[in-house]
């Protein structure tokens, strides 16, 4: 696998309204590197990443004191200080306590990144990004480059000034693929970064701070793989947000929420699977997990949005299946996408659905619905929406989870699992109810599909009696229809204990329309000489005809070019590869020419040395890397051009820069130490944060890791002896 390909990244990124300001000042500057949103740009979404930061800061000085007052608390003898401190902790904890509510309440501002359509939507549950500390990389990274490369740092201030405004800019993405973009591109140079600057024996002194997302509690660490799993993270927090804003009436804006929840999910699952021991509550394997689980529920319930629009014919087997898609939204079992599962157990990834659109969805069905009752094929999709959100729910009322996540989220996803229940069965009791009774030609393929529908047959008379009598099949839907409104209560009464979700009037709305048109259809249906008991209706079998997919991200998407390229190909010239000092070698050209053998590109290797020839008697050796000539430098220069610049000297010789890798003793250690680093140049076997394996599964993402590999130095020439131990690759000069 290789590395991002070496290319400058073309056009200014646009962001959002908020952005407008800086895209304008680079433009004018002619900054062709990608800009994140005007931090002063009072937009809505802005106003609540500021109150985030303050807040954020505020819990980091909190914390501080408390840390302190309990030292002190600790190392004191005297009870008047014990008394005056304990007061002061007590004062302490109640300012946390308030901060930690407030920001929870600024995590449960679903309204600031929905749309701004007309449209009857109700909110799906993004995340707000992660905070930073600004970060100085100046006086390290040049300190780095003097003591390990050799080179002066001050050269090398541009370099580092270009990352550290890539690294401000990130801060503050802007809400669509530009900011994805720019948060990818960060994430990409990281890896140089890593390759460069990060010894796996040494650390370099410099911390990285984030904020969790959720709680504001600030967490720091050394590792780079920190900073990655940070900024992975709010790559997959800022496609909640994407999602969140598309216009979810209209089938592209469908497609594009549909699409931009798998990519989180993919991003969150990735994370999960591949960086460990994170400091921060936001990033554990357990709350990942929950992440993930919700943006698979809210995919579904796009999915169920989506039915609604493209399947609005009139016939009884539609009504059933938009029925079923409605229960997998809502229940807490039955089924995998590959297989069954028990209650209570958790499905693979690749199950869960999205939890948050359905409610949006919903609120414009209702209006089409009430117009018109033959939708009732919704009766099939309300179960599938059902089930995943009662997953995350039990997921988010989990030990590790439970104090975690804001009371707003859980309650929301809640809501909506009853919700979809009660659609579910108002959808089935429309399905029999204001469907003409089948045919004998209609019959068969009726009976299979409701032999599918519930998860236990409906006690009463056979299949066939059921289909074909109208009565029959009145006393069932009258059956769904109580279950129906009793959900819809239920999803009222859990509503009305969250207060931040009692100020969601649009919730409220779509809630109680559907709580009404269920009772204004138990009125049509219910006959005053009805003296049978309403039964139980049997649960509604949850289906989905549109699997959900987790996609991860694809980081060869975004090319980037290392900013500190000037250092020399990373399969030499990194921070796990160590030589000693340069040499310069004077040569003067013999009689069979220099006597060497040259083989490979970036930097050219000396392959062999004849005995008693120049380039022996010069004290070049085997393994050498040819880094300049005649003070030009050629780390990156290729085998025809290094043959060049040795053929055009003239009788005063030629001056060679060279180094030798430690631990390399002739051509054959050379190459074992250039294949070596040809293959793992990228990670660190032994630590999974720093490893991509599991995300490099195509031939086009396979360039993010490895800089070069040796076999493509094929281009091999002579330049001297007649050496019989030089092999087909090598040249002799």
């Amino acid at each position: 696998m290789m590395p991002p390909e070496e290319k400058n990244p073309d056009g200014v990124g646009e962001g959002d309204r908020a952005s407008g300001l800086v895209l304008l000042q680079a433009l004018k500057s002619g900054s062709t590197r990608k800009q994140g949103c005007d931090p002063f740009a009072q937009t809505q979404r802005s106003k609540l990443q500021h109150r985030r930061a303050r807040i954020n800061q505020q819990i980091n000085k909190e914390m501080r004191m408390r840390a302190g007052a309990e030292n002190l608390f600790r190392a004191t003898s005297n009870h008047k200080v014990k008394e005056t401190v304990a007061l002061e902790l007590s004062y302490v904890n109640s300012n946390l306590q308030l901060l930690k509510e407030e920001l929870e309440e600024l995590n449960s501002s679903m309204d600031v990144y929905q749309n701004d359509s007309e449209s009857i939507s109700v909110p799906m549950i993004p995340l707000g990004l992660k905070e930073t500390k600004e970060l100085d990389l100046l006086v390290p990274l040049k300190d780095f480059i003097s003591e390990h490369y050799g080179e002066e740092g001050i050269l090398f201030e541009k370099e580092i000034k270009e990352f550290m405004e890539l690294r401000q800019a990130m801060r503050t993405p802007s809400r669509n693929e530009a900011g994805l973009e720019l948060l990818m591109e960060y994430y990409n140079q990281l890896y140089f970064l890593d390759s460069r600057f990060f010894p796996p024996t040494k650390s370099l002194g410099v911390f990285f701070h984030w904020y969790d997302s959720l709680t504001g509690v600030p967490s720091h660490q050394r590792a780079l793989a920190f900073e990655k799993g940070s900024v992975l993270f709010n790559i997959g927090a800022l496609h909640t947000q994407i999602g969140a804003r598309q216009d979810r009436a209209s089938l592209p804006g469908l497609n594009q929420a549909i699409d931009a929840f798998q990519k989180a999910a993919g991003a969150f699952n990735y994370l999960k699977e591949n960086f460990s021991n994170a400091p921060s509550l936001d990033m554990s394997a357990a709350s990942l997990n929950m992440l993930v689980r919700l943006m698979v529920a809210q995919v579904q319930e796009c999915v169920f949005e989506k039915m609604s629009l493209l399947r609005a014919q009139h016939d009884f087997l539609t009504r059933l299946q938009l029925a079923q898609e409605a229960a997998r939204v809502s229940t807490s079992r039955r089924r995998r996408l590959g297989g069954d599962v028990t209650a209570g157990e958790a499905p693979s990834v690749a199950t869960r659905i999205p939890q948050e659109r359905t409610a949006c969805c919903h609120c414009l069905l209702m209006d089409v619905l009430y117009l018109n009752p033959w939708l009732s094929s919704l009766s099939l999709d309300a179960p599938q929406v059902e089930d995943v959100y009662s997953l995350v729910h039990q997921t988010m009322t989990q030990a590790h989870v439970k104090d975690y996540v804001p009371f707003s989220w859980t309650t929301m996803v809640h809501v909506k699992s009853e919700h979809f229940k009660a659609l579910s069965h108002y959808f089935a009791a429309i399905a029999l109810c204001d469907c003409p009774a089948a045919s004998d030609a209609e019959l068969p393929e009726q009976e299979k599909a409701f032999i599918q529908f519930h998860v236990t047959m409906p006690e009463g008379p056979s299949l066939r009696v059921l289909l074909q009598d109208p009565e029959e099949r009145r006393k069932l839907g009258k059956a769904h229809l109580k279950k129906a409104i009793m959900k819809h209560e239920e999803a009222m009464r859990i509503h009305g204990l969250c207060k931040i979700l009692r100020k969601m009037d649009i919730l409220q709305e779509v809630l109680s329309f559907a709580h009404k048109r269920s009772l204004s259809k138990y009125s049509e249906i219910d006959h005053e000489e009805d003296f049978f008991e309403t039964g139980d209706a049997p649960d509604i079998y949850p289906k989905t005809h549109q699997k959900p997919e987790i996609k991860s991200p694809n980081f060869s998407q975004v090319k980037v070019t290392d900013l500190f390229h000037r250092l020399g190909p990373l399969s030499v010239f990194s921070a796990k590869t160590k030589w000693y000092p340069l040499r310069r070698v004077h040569l003067m050209r013999g009689e069979n020419g220099f006597g060497f053998t040259l083989r490979g590109d970036s930097p050219v290797l000396i392959a062999g040395v004849i005995p008693g020839g120049c380039a022996a008697e010069a004290g070049l050796k085997e393994g050498d890397y040819i880094i300049s000539v005649n003070g030009k430098d050629c780390k990156w220069s290729k085998h025809a051009e290094v043959v060049q610049l040795l053929k055009s000297t003239g009788e005063e010789g030629v001056e060679i820069g060279v180094i030798t890798l430690q631990g390399s003793e002739g051509p054959k250690a050379a190459d074992k130490k250039a294949a070596a680093m040809s293959s793992g140049s990228g990670m660190l076997k032994s630590n999974k944060e720093n490893s991509r394996k599991s995300l490099m599964n195509s031939k086009s993402a396979s360039t993010l890791l490895v800089w070069s590999k040796k076999s493509k130095r094929s281009k091999k020439s002579t330049y001297g002896i007649p050496f019989t131990a030089v092999g087909d690759n090598e040249a002799m000069y």
